[in-house]
């Protein structure tokens, strides 16, 4: 062996002496968790992938639903519904969230009682079960507002699913923006609204983009509380407004995996691999969006 190698190799064993075995160990600990996690998320894609293949063609995203026929069944109607419905739940919830998240952080008193109530039911939203809000969805917003088993409740409802998730995120997000940020910008004269708009939020944005796409990907996934709420298995035609009816991906691949014929398993197996391509789309969009408004200091 070389010096320098035998130095280099002196080195690493002096170094890992003065290291505390316990951390060590918990270091490997991490990371076979880690490995077992990774394990399990490349077994499942491998799977889907492998038992869907032979549909994942033009046939998946051009075709209507049918139950008697699934070789020329598709899930053309399922796709259109699930993008209508995403992209109603991001308008609905990503303004009331992030300004919901400025007032808390910025405006909000923590010594008032509501304000302190508000966190607190905040907190507790993101632990109700998903299938709580497709009851409350189909009492109060289908019944109660009489807007039916619409693309328009299922937005809505899912909107009031995700929004903790979002207010959370967006509060981090600015919570770890400096404060010598702020008060510099105080220092030069500037309002507080100033301050915000043109200093907190333009930092805050790469977490809040984080936090956004984390919440509307759990809601593309979302299939109980749209099984209240009219997401139909068999729809055999594209939404054409906020007032259609609808079924989303997440509903029509559980309606294809209870058939008893084989084809449908692979046809509701190519289906989570165009729901997997949907997400990743909109994890793109949003990874896109964080870097390119990303400020360092």
């Amino acid at each position: 062996m070389s010096a320098p190698a035998m130095t280099k190799t002196r080195t690493l064993v002096l170094a890992r002496r003065g290291i505390p075995w316990g951390d060590i160990v918990f270091k490997w600990l991490l990371r076979v968790c880690l490995a077992i996690a990774v394990a399990f998320l490349v077994t499942l894609l491998v799977y889907v992938v492998y038992k869907g293949w032979s549909r994942l063609d033009p046939r998946l995203w051009e075709n209507f639903p049918s139950i008697r026929r699934p070789e020329r069944a598709g899930a053309k109607s399922a796709l259109f519904g699930t993008l209508w419905v995403i992209s109603l739940t991001a308008v609905f919830c990503l303004p009331v969230g992030i300004l919901g998240a400025i007032y808390l952080e910025e405006y909000a008193d923590p010594d008032r009682w509501y304000n302190r109530m508000i966190e607190l039911n905040i907190a507790n939203l993101a632990a109700i079960p998903s299938i709580v809000y497709g009851i409350l969805g189909l009492g109060v917003i289908a019944r109660g507002f009489g807007f039916g088993t619409t693309i328009l409740t299922a937005s809505i409802t899912l909107s009031l699913l995700v929004l903790p998730i979002v207010i959370i995120a967006s509060r981090e997000a600015i919570r770890a923006v400096p404060s010598s940020i702020r008060q510099a910008s105080y220092g030069l004269g500037a309002t507080k609204w100033q301050t915000i708009s043109r200093q907190v939020l333009p930092a805050a944005v790469p977490g809040m983009a984080t936090g956004s796409i984390l919440a509307l990907s759990r809601a593309a996934g979302e299939a109980a509380p749209l099984l209240l709420l009219g997401g139909l298995t068999y729809v055999a035609y594209v939404p054409d407004g906020v007032l259609s009816g609808y079924t989303v991906l997440p509903i029509q691949i559980y309606g294809w995996i209870s058939q008893s014929r084989e084809a449908f398993h692979d046809l509701s197996s190519a289906a989570i691999v165009l729901l997997l391509i949907v997400i990743i789309a909109m994890n793109s969009i949003a990874i896109f969006v964080r870097n390119r408004a990303q400020k360092r200091w």
